[in-house]
């Protein structure tokens, strides 16, 4: 198979190195030079450090390198069996660049989006064979992160999302399949991870620090909410934070705070800026948690009760199955379990009395519980098969 890629930024050179390892001829496209340039010193770096890890000889590494082509010249891709962009977040860039491209590919080469979080059916709007177009969403880095996040549109052909399916498995990644909704499921699910934890820092119940160590020590999780953000990059993640909003009719429930977006606008995105949440220039002190184990079970609590009533009401719209929910959570943001086997571990009674609780205090919209999960509590159900 011969794969073209659109963007040679850390996304798009990943994903080259992962369709090239697994004996794929990619094309990477980068309309600038010196970014090919940064593209292919990082995929060089990456594979050097999986030849000192062992996992890969110098002989296997080059041919990788031999399989992946940097061309400025969207001609190349006359010969594509797939097209595959990963831009900016942009829709009308993106929808103008797959106009582009299909007065180029072949007749049956499949066009796909990896959008994060834009409609992928107001994406495919813009071709006039939309029915050959998909969402493949990969994870960053691509060459760590298990998951793939599979999203026909509403004008894909039928079985198309499941040839791309058989197409990543053979890649080495696991695929789920999603419907096209705002944040597919990764970063529908995840919302609360972020925006419970900053609302709880805003209110000031804890600081930062002390929310990261709940999660982490208490919780499971490998990373907290702040420390990820500031992994992730607030340029990254507030803006796909609004995004969903919008893209949800601003449900309150995916509202966005001032505390990340005065970050954004400051230009503090994190580990890449040398500031976000916290401060990482050399010699900054690095704050304490307070390790208060009552304080840290209700951040844990109420973070993880807003993040099970998310995957619940997910089931219950059939955004995606429960297989593919709970695949999506533990390889695609590596959370310690999925969230439907979470709960019925608690118990659901635990995660309403929680959600109302929270709504009886707030009166907000945004601690609203899921039907399903009622009914859940009402019917003695469970979320997982036993």
């Amino acid at each position: 198979m011969i794969v073209g890629i659109v963007g040679s930024g850390a996304m798009g050179s990943g994903i080259a190195q992962v369709i090239a390892t697994a004996g794929n001829q990619v094309y990477l496209l980068d309309t600038n030079a010196d970014a090919l340039a940064r593209a292919k010193q990082s995929i060089k770096a990456s594979l050097e450090k999986l030849i000192a890890k062992e996992k890969i000889s110098a002989d296997r590494a080059a041919e990788i390198s031999g399989n992946i082509n940097l061309t400025q010249e969207y001609q190349q891709f006359g010969k594509c069996d797939l097209v595959l962009e990963a831009i900016v977040e942009d829709l009308e860039v993106k929808q103008q660049v797959f106009r582009e491209l299909e007065l180029i590919v072949p007749a049956g080469c499949i066009l796909a989006s990896n959008t994060s979080s834009l409609s992928i059916a107001s994406i495919a709007s813009a071709c006039k064979k939309p029915e050959r177009f998909i969402g493949i969403h990969f994870f960053n880095p691509a060459p760590i992160m298990q998951l793939v996040e599979i999203i026909p549109a509403v004008q894909t052909r039928e079985g198309l999302a499941e040839e791309i399916k058989e197409l990543v498995k053979s890649w080495g990644k696991v695929p789920v399949l999603a419907k096209d909704t705002p944040g597919f499921i990764v970063n529908r699910v995840a919302r609360p991870f972020y925006g419970e934890a900053i609302r709880i820092l805003e209110e000031g119940i804890a600081d930062a620090a002390t929310i990261d160590w709940a999660m982490t020590a208490l919780g499971g999780f490998r990373m907290g909410p702040f420390t990820l953000m500031d992994f992730i990059g607030h340029d990254v993640n507030y803006r796909v934070t609004e995004s969903v909003f919008a893209s949800f009719f601003y449900d309150p429930r995916y509202k966005p705070s001032f505390t990340q977006k005065r970050l954004f606008e400051a230009g503090y995105y994190g580990r890449k800026s040398g500031r976000g949440f916290y401060n990482y220039g050399d010699g900054a002190p690095q704050p304490e948690p307070t390790k208060n184990e009552a304080l840290g079970h209700y951040i844990l609590n109420r973070i993880l009760a807003m993040l099970i009533n998310e995957a619940v009401d997910a089931l219950a719209l059939n955004v995606a199955s429960r297989e593919d929910l709970e695949l999506a959570m533990t390889k695609g943001v590596n959370y310690p379990q999925g969230l439907l086997a979470w709960v019925d571990e608690i118990g659901p009674e635990r995660v309403l009395q929680t959600l109302d609780t929270l709504y009886e205090e707030y009166h907000e919209d945004r601690y609203r519980a899921s039907v399903l999960l009622r009914k859940a509590v009402k019917t003695e159900g469970r979320f997982v098969a036993v």
